[in-house]
């Protein structure tokens, strides 16, 4: 079954209305009637599965037959910070990101980011994002929709991250000199319900002001194995060991 997100206006007790692009969906792209089921999320996180009771010319009529407890979201939250990379890659770390569990991007403004977000046009890039994001979270069966936040500087995610119960950032250099303990540490020690909070550098990395900036706010340094990764992979694979860690050995 196709699963869509609902805001709290969109459910009436046990009746649901969809409009928008997700009516476009139902209604054109798969073509349903009335008769068949969906999976509808609430902002919440409840689950339910609806039936289709009527199409009109601009929305998807449900009646809820089954309200369900999911539990498909990762026991801490993530949030990663990116520097801005070239191209499409942030829309991808953003979508692999989402189907992984983590819960809030942060577009980084690096000092080595090639890229520039045109004041003008950032709404339009963090709309994009946003959809990626929803479009993601339904094919992987998440019950929230991670959040895109404003791009941020060094300074500021300094200050953003004084909330978290750990705060790392991926750093090369610590890679080549063969560091592997801090991320295990904190994996190992982390409990259902904290945070963590990490930091990756753009093609370029991250330059020798920045790390002093975020250490001094309580970030620690650490390598993510033997290999150097590339920009857009690197957050893959943070969320890939959160989730081994805290999903799989626990």
């Amino acid at each position: 079954m196709q699963r869509y997100f609902l805001n709290e206006a969109d459910i009436n007790g046990n009746m649901v209305t969809i409009s928008g692009d997700d009516f476009h969906h139902i209604a054109r792209v798969m073509r349903m009637g009335p008769g068949e089921r969906i999976i509808t999320v609430k902002g919440n996180g409840m689950t339910a599965i609806a039936e289709i009771s009527e199409i009109t010319d601009d929305a998807v009529i449900g009646t809820v037959t089954e309200w369900k407890n999911e539990e498909k979201e990762l026991p801490v939250r993530v949030v990663i910070a990116s520097g801005l990379p070239k191209g499409d890659k942030l829309e991808y770390i953003v979508q692999k990101g989402t189907e992984l569990g983590a819960v809030e991007f942060i577009p980084f403004i690096a000092a080595r980011s090639v890229v520039k977000w045109d004041h003008k046009k950032v709404g339009k890039k963090l709309e994009r994002l946003q959809k990626i994001s929803k479009e993601a979270a339904e094919q992987s069966h998440r019950t929230v929709i991670p959040a895109i936040k404003e791009p941020m500087t060094a300074d500021q995610l300094a200050g953003y991250a004084s909330g978290f119960d750990h705060k790392l950032i991926a750093f090369e250099e610590e890679a080549k000199r063969g560091e592997t303990s801090v991320l295990a540490s904190v994996l190992k020690d982390i409990t259902a319900g904290q945070s963590i909070l990490f930091v990756f550098g753009p093609e370029g990395g991250l330059a020798d002001k920045e790390i002093e900036k975020l250490t001094d706010a309580g970030f620690m340094a650490c390598g993510l194995g033997p290999r150097i990764l590339r920009t857009e992979t690197a957050p893959l694979y943070a969320l890939s060991a959160v989730s081994y860690h805290v999903e799989l050995l626990r």
